[in-house]
């Protein structure tokens, strides 16, 4: 199944061919219970995570809710993997949070449907792979950093502090805590860290190696209760337990009157223009973040799993689609989510069905559990969040800085330390400037020109007023200072100077530009400039530009020795230019 319009059959456009369809043509009923258990293990896990993700990007908990069943069914069922479940993430909190406090909640939902609308044209028009190219110091520099923004919005709620308002930014947010701290809440910090000790200790339980005795591993209580995911569990028995202590804490209810019980209702956000037009960088910023997370767990779920690999411009295509949808029925952005994927995966999913169920689990808990979540104290919430941000950085890398080089640490620590202090969007902006710069540096140190002949010692044959140098590597904008030095390492006698290039990969149009300058240059002392043994792409460039005329076509040779006989005979011959 692939559609594309007949006004875009003239393009190369990725073919629109969701996953499911491939997959429900060898279907069984075998696959369908396998996709049935997991789909409902995932919704067990998606919701204390959606909900809490969702409160500390500042909206209520059930738009986190309404995200993970409606853009969770979308990127199930249009997407190009098998087994990713998409829904709202933790790296979109800090985005998310600071859009809603700098362009309020209209502006955020039309920032997401517009970036689910540059996420759709970036898989349309396969860019999927683009991705790629972000270097991996800077993904894991703001995902470490989005990992401390993440802890630290969640202090707050551990420490059982109501301001009535949080700024986005680090300062701001250290200020607010030293401000509110007589309002310090002990009940809220217990239930905060016995949280966080239970989410520990939960998966240590049941493993191989773990203190319950053999015997009681044998029981079928013992393999019911390990098949209870960690947030669940401590939801219910922190939730459980402040109910029946009556603990002096804030919960869902008590902050936000709970969830509703009822399908979300369309809402068309207020649109002008004018907002738009201020909304270019979080847009940008969602669509690119989403883009990175989607793709990035996709890989992540490649290898887990056997099943075929993902399709990454059909799922960037869905994610545009569900970002594009979710938001009129109140819902924030979406995109794959490592955690809740690696669960799919490992509760044995076969299909994007699993997908499916999970959201469909999901609307069954809105629709008839809706006042117990009411009961859930923002403490456990804040616990789980802890959690999720210790999980989702990766910590080891910075111990394993000193085993790279300069510029990775620069970019890494670099990245991080915006990401925590100032933006994400001017981290990865700043990182993606100093990546750039930094791999132009690198590439202009491999560009060389180095001597082949220097006189009669080395090539008898030839007179002393001939030079020969070899190039070697790319002759781009940020190399060409090395070709421009070159006639101030000549001397008086000099009349030829013949340019070897076989080991010269490419040129772009400033290093040709370079070549013309310093054929203009030699041109004023009475040199010759000949070119020899160049490849394809150099001389393809040449010939399009029409620069072969400019520097002549008697000077532009196919080897070496024919480059010398060319040299004897032009030496007798003044230097007449072309104009270029």
């Amino acid at each position: 199944m692939a559609y594309s319009p007949s006004w875009l059959s003239g393009l190369d456009l990725a073919p629109f061919r969701p996953r499911l369809v491939e997959a429900l043509q060898s279907y069984d009923r075998e696959r369908l219970w396998r996709d049935i258990g997991a789909g409902l293990t995932v919704g067990i896990v998606a919701l204390p995570l959606a909900m809490a993700f969702a409160i500390a990007s500042g909206v209520k908990p059930e738009a986190g809710l309404f995200t993970a069943i409606i853009a969770g069914f979308l990127i199930s069922a249009l997407g190009g993997s098998s087994v990713q479940i998409g829904g709202p993430a933790g790296a979109f909190i800090v985005i998310v949070y600071g859009i809603v406090q700098r362009y309020g909640l209209a502006n955020l939902l039309i920032s997401t449907v517009l970036a689910g609308g540059i996420l759709f044209a970036m898989g349309l028009f396969k860019l999927g792979v683009l991705v790629r190219y972000i270097p991996v110091s800077i993904v894991i520099g703001f995902t470490n950093g989005i990992a401390v923004l993440i802890a630290l919005s969640q202090v707050k709620e551990l420490l059982g502090l109501h301001p009535p308002s949080m700024p986005a930014d680090f300062v701001g947010q250290i200020r607010i805590f030293w401000q509110y701290r007589d309002q310090f809440n002990p009940y809220a910090l217990g239930l905060g860290l016995a949280t966080l000790v239970g989410l520990f200790i939960w998966p240590r339980l049941f493993s191989p190696n773990g203190v319950l005795p053999p015997a009681l591993r044998r029981t079928r209580v013992f393999g019911l209760v390990s098949r209870m995911p960690g947030p669940m569990m401590v939801l219910l028995t922190m939730g459980t337990l402040t109910t029946m202590l009556d603990l002096p804490v804030a919960t869902i209810g008590s902050k936000f009157g709970g969830i509703p019980r009822s399908l979300p209702s369309l809402v068309w956000p207020d649109f002008s223009w004018e907002g738009v037009r201020h909304l270019f960088m979080p847009t940008f910023t969602i669509a690119m973040l989403g883009a990175i997370e989607s793709l990035l767990c996709a890989r992540v779920a490649d290898n887990m799993s056997e099943l075929r690999r993902h399709d990454p411009n059909q799922e960037l295509m869905a994610q545009g689609i569900a970002n594009m949808v979710t938001p009129f029925f109140g819902g924030i952005p979406a995109t794959g989510t490592i955690a809740r994927t690696v669960t799919n995966v490992r509760a044995g999913a076969s299909s994007p069905v699993a997908g499916i169920v999970h959201a469909l689990a999901l609307l069954l808990v809105v629709l008839v559990a809706a006042p117990l979540a009411s009961l859930v104290p923002l403490a456990v919430l804040a616990g789980i969040l802890l959690y999720t941000a210790w999980n989702m950085g990766e910590w080891h890398e910075f111990l394993k800085l000193r085993q790279y080089n300069y510029t990775y640490r620069t970019i890494l620590v670099g990245t991080f330390v915006l990401t925590v202090v100032f933006d994400l969007t001017v981290a990865v902006e700043v990182g993606l400037v100093m990546a750039c710069l930094f791999f132009i540096y690198r590439m202009s140190t491999l560009f060389r020109i180095e001597p082949v002949l220097d006189g009669p010692a080395h090539w008898p044959a030839v007179p002393e007023q001939v030079r020969v140098y070899r190039l070697y590597g790319s002759l781009f904008f940020g190399a060409v200072g090395k070709l421009e030095a070159l006639p101030d390492q000549l001397g008086d006698e000099v009349r030829v100077v013949v340019l070897e290039a076989q080991r010269l990969i490419s040129v772009d149009t400033s290093g040709l530009d370079a070549l013309l300058q310093l054929q203009r240059t030699l041109a004023r002392r009475d040199v010759h400039l000949v070119l020899c043994e160049l490849n394809d792409q150099p001389l393809s460039l040449l010939k399009r530009t029409h620069r072969d005329d400019t520097l002549g076509a008697d000077k532009i040779v196919h080897s070496l020795p024919e480059a010398m006989a060319q040299a004897g005979s032009l030496l007798t011959r003044p230097v007449i230019t072309r104009a270029s």
